[in-house]
């Protein structure tokens, strides 16, 4: 029996699959090599496209990930013109985590003049947004527009997913039009891109379009508008949406997105009661060992917080809990500041202390920044003035400084002039040019006559440069 033969008909293959993702963890290199220099030695380094492209994928994994010439040199040995091959890599290093990677495959292919098809394209496409490369996504445009390969609906749909994820609703726009045979995906490429970008206008026009470009809703289309009538709070054309839902019968009860997206459009427009329904209906359609999605619950609670629920977000909270759901960080966020508005500060304390210690999830900056806002507004500065000590080195930036502000601010309310002196210091070490902080602790100061640190504070402000913002108001005037 040949070698082939021996290696298809026995778990050979596996085995060397298994052994090479072993070295992948334990950056064996050398181990690597012994493996690849016998595959090459008996012809079976091209017999699988996947072992082949797991190998490279171990190469470059146990190579410092600057080390191109390892990549380079493993490709020219290849001494493969078979573009399959290297789609194939290019692929695997995309879905793997490699988006980099795959990009210098895919330059390789065209260094060496490769053919490139809609495959290595649309791979290379995806790869230059993920790590958000417009320099090297526009090469790959102008490598489409020369190949005459923009006919193909894919690569249009890649190129407007690339420009929309880097902001250039303009370029996104330009490649929709210029697709000859448009179809649903790349209609909710752009969709995508008008969200993120916040053009709900144009999103709510794009899918008012779509019948005339005979392209069908799906439910992306359908989530896509809702979060349009969201944006504007066009509370008519969501209900319309609704309806046109439930005539269609499209299979909505399993899709936990849409009902998601109905019940933040009728919260964001008051309707409180609608979403709650929406929310309970959900409930009663979707099967499976669990009635509703966390998505779901994250979503009814983010309702009742921002129109001032605050006792149903807890009691919801507590209801998640019962019926076995496992609530994410912005679950935690929400019930946290619920807790905050309605005095409950050992509550909120236990939920808060719960998300490390019950559920395995690290707070960050917002969570932190909740809870002092919680003990500020309860009055417990000691507190607050511990738990910031504590989490001081562990974040720098806009929300620690506000952490600091809201103490100092509640020091103000509060008349703790030893704690608001101490937190508005912290608070200058992390942003020395706030002058936000130096007007609260002036503040602090002209509340109990203390003119000698107030003169301090201005000569401190004059030597930095800082000066007081002059408010001001806008109105619109109509004719």
């Amino acid at each position: 029996m040949s070698d082939i033969a021996q290696f298809k008909s026995t778990q050979i293959f596996e085995c060397v699959i298994h052994f090479l993702r072993q070295c992948h963890q334990t950056k064996n290199l050398s181990s690597i090599k012994k493996v690849h220099c016998h595959f090459l030695r008996t012809g079976l380094l091209f017999f699988s496209h996947d072992f082949h492209s797991e190998l490279v994928i171990t190469y470059t994994a146990c190579y410092p990930k600057n080390d191109l010439q390892t990549l380079i040199k493993f490709f020219k040995c290849m001494n493969s013109s078979n573009p399959l091959h290297f789609n194939v890599i290019i692929s695997d290093f995309r879905r793997k985590g490699f988006p980099f990677l795959a990009l210098r495959t895919f330059s390789f292919m065209h260094m060496n003049g490769l053919s490139l098809d809609t495959y290595a394209l649309c791979s290379s496409l995806t790869a230059a947004s993920e790590i958000k490369d417009g320099k090297f996504g526009r090469q790959i445009h102008a490598e489409v527009e020369k190949s005459g390969l923009l006919s193909s609906v894919f690569v249009g749909s890649a190129l407007i997913d690339l420009y929309s994820k880097l902001s250039n609703i303009k370029d996104a726009d330009l490649v929709f039009d210029e697709i000859p045979m448009k179809n649903t995906v790349c209609a909710n490429a752009l969709l995508s891109g008008y969200g993120e970008a916040g053009l709900w206008v144009q999103e709510l026009d794009l899918v008012r379009k779509m019948p005339m470009l005979k392209l069908d809703y799906d439910h992306f289309t359908l989530s896509a508008a809702l979060r349009a009538c969201t944006g504007l709070s066009a509370i008519d054309m969501g209900k319309q949406l609704h309806n046109h839902l439930l005539r269609r019968e499209c299979n909505i009860e399993t899709d936990v997105f849409l009902h998601s997206a109905l019940i933040e459009m009728y919260g964001k427009c008051g309707l409180i009661k609608k979403a709650w329904q929406v929310f309970k209906l959900a409930g009663m359609e979707i099967i499976g060992e669990r009635s509703r999605d966390v998505v779901l619950w994250t979503s009814m609670l983010g309702v009742y917080g921002r129109n001032g629920y605050h006792k149903e977000v807890i009691a919801l909270f507590k209801e998640m809990l019962m019926e076995g759901i496992r609530p994410d960080e912005i679950a935690f966020l929400t019930v946290i500041s619920a807790c905050s508005r309605t005095g409950q500060v050992e509550l909120g304390i236990h939920c808060f202390e719960s998300m490390a210690n019950d559920f395995n999830l690290d707070p960050v900056a917002e969570h932190y920044s909740c809870l002092i806002d919680m003990l500020c507004r309860a009055g417990e500065l000691q507190r607050a003035w511990e738990i910031l000590n504590k989490t001081h080195n562990k974040g720098k930036g806009h929300c620690i400084i506000s952490m600091w502000g809201a103490l100092l601010s509640a020091c103000v309310d509060h008349g703790n002039v030893e704690f608001g002196k101490l937190a508005a210091e912290r608070a200058l070490e992390l942003d020395p040019r706030n002058a936000g902080i130096c007007i609260m602790l002036s503040n602090l100061y002209a509340r109990f006559d203390m003119w000698d640190e107030i003169e301090q504070l201005r000569v401190l402000m004059k030597e930095r440069g800082l000066r007081k913002d002059v408010g001001c108001s806008w109105i619109q005037v109509t004719s």
